[in-house]
């Protein structure tokens, strides 16, 4: 059964350096797992309302999954000073135990971009977390931002990679040898036309998503 119109709650969870600004998008009270969505870089626009982040909400909504997005520290109303990378995976964590303590379910990790780079450090050896989405994930280095993924190759947990074909942050050819090193069960996709914000890419970043979870989950 897929689900839809579920309410929307603002609040704030309690951040390592104050108060993180939160939306959570209520699930069913029969739900399987919880899921958090982190956005792109704050530095370069990036929140909780990005539309990547949103349409990611959608897909796993779907499934009467609780769905929380957030701010990172120093994003939109949530306090602190952006920490290049480091801090943020503690907020990551803290959001971790929000929907540890508010749900008991076990969590699907999703994260765009940075958030995708930042999340997956926190959320890989997590026993909470059960399964791990990634969209955009940089494949090469960005400016002076050099990103490593080493950690996922003893990672054991599914994992969903979803890039466009035309991202210039994972060129042609980066991303298969990037996700090759990486430990099974793993999928990647590449979304055809699709550039690094899947812009008028939106609806097949959902069906990968949905597909993907569906299928790893056994959920319908």
């Amino acid at each position: 059964m897929l689900f839809e119109n579920f309410s929307i709650r603002s609040l704030f969870l309690n951040g390592p350096v104050g108060r993180l600004e939160a939306l959570l998008n209520a699930g069913s009270p029969n739900a399987t797992h919880a899921a958090v969505v982190c956005h792109p870089h704050p530095l370069f626009g990036g929140t909780l309302h990005n539309k990547v982040v949103f349409h990611t909400m959608k897909a796993l909504q779907t499934f009467g999954f609780p769905v929380l997005r957030f701010n990172f520290r120093g994003a939109g109303l949530s306090e602190g000073e952006h920490a290049g990378g480091e801090g943020e995976v503690e907020d990551v964590c803290a959001a971790l135990d929000w929907l540890e303590h508010e749900f008991t379910l076990p969590v699907i990790f999703a994260g765009f971009s940075f958030g995708a780079s930042v999340g997956l450090r926190a959320a890989y050896a997590d026993d909470r977390v059960r399964a791990l989405i990634a969209l955009g994930l940089p494949a090469v280095a960005v400016g002076d931002r050099v990103y490593d993924f080493d950690f996922l190759r003893t990672c054991t947990k599914p994992k969903l990679f979803v890039s466009g074909a035309r991202d210039q942050f994972a060129p042609a050819g980066k991303p298969e040898a990037l996700v090759a090193t990486f430990a099974d069960p793993k999928k990647l996709v590449r979304i055809e036309a699709g550039d690094h914000f899947f812009e008028g890419r939106l609806k097949e970043l959902r069906i990968a998503i949905e597909q993907w979870t569906r299928e790893t989950l056994t959920v319908s």
